[in-house]
């Protein structure tokens, strides 16, 4: 079983972790659950499902335990509108996931929720324990840091073509 999900729950454990070794991590944890809580599933939904719900919780959990959280300073966020034309976008998965990787805990957390895995505001609310409007502004800010870092590799790759690299 742990051969057939690892490739697949690992890829998840990606999204919500900052790198691989917290994703080894996540991903570790996430077995240990599914081995020892396996009798708890009573096939009302996929099994992988399932295993998926424990890998993101145990991601909730681990942002949950730390002992801080990353501060935080809103006054690094442009809250102007940012504009990206889509047609000229070539940005590869594995530099939209660094990207998404960076992001500060809780707005990693929050944009992959609501964005990859289909969360409500209400439901990432009680997950993490904060307001509905918190999460909206939490995926707001999210998107904006990812916009910014977007435009900025475009207008680097736009010099390079420009320079001839």
């Amino acid at each position: 079983m742990y051969n057939l999900y690892k490739d697949r729950l690992f890829a998840l454990s990606m999204k919500y972790c900052k790198n691989r070794d917290e994703a080894q991590d996540n991903l570790q944890d996430s077995f240990v659950t599914i081995f020892t809580k396996i009798d708890s599933f009573k096939n009302a939904g996929s099994f992988e499902g399932w295993m998926k719900r424990i890998v993101i919780n145990k991601a909730i959990d681990r942002y949950k335990r730390k002992p801080y959280l990353e501060s935080i300073d809103d006054h690094q966020i442009k809250e102007d509108d940012i504009t990206i034309d889509e047609d000229n976008i070539t940005v590869p998965l594995q530099t939209l996931l660094t990207f998404v990787q960076e992001l500060p805990d809780r707005y990693r957390l929050v944009f992959n929720l609501y964005q990859l895995d289909n969360y409500t505001h209400k439901e990432i609310a009680a997950s993490l324990n904060i307001s509905q409007g918190t999460s909206k502004s939490n995926l707001h800010r999210a998107k904006m840091i990812l916009k910014e870092r977007i435009i900025a590799l475009m207008a680097a790759q736009k010099n390079s073509i420009v320079n001839g690299n």
